[in-house]
């Protein structure tokens, strides 16, 4: 992922979140705890699944809008990426 910093430490935050979210649904499962609790707790971890691919194509978006490089997506690519999340 080419990004900025402070771009990239957003993500790596969103993602280490979910990580630690999904370790949670994994140990409620193992406790037998309430299906309401565990279908919450993982409908959190897909929400921040989702805002961390949301935040890549967002800034992919703008660095290929900013400076068109030869590697940068194009419009299309990020089009159907952006789609996939949907």
């Amino acid at each position: 992922m080419r990004s900025d910093d402070e771009s990239t430490t957003a993500v790596l935050n969103r993602l280490r979140r979910a990580q630690g979210q999904l370790g949670g649904v994994i140990a409620m499962i193992e406790d037998g705890r309430d299906c309401k609790d565990i279908v919450t707790q993982l409908a959190a971890v897909s929400r921040a699944l989702d805002r961390a691919g949301f935040k890549i194509i967002a800034t992919n978006l703008r660095e290929c809008l900013s400076d068109q490089n030869d590697d940068a997506p194009d419009m299309e690519t990020l089009e159907k990426l952006f789609l996939t999340l949907a």
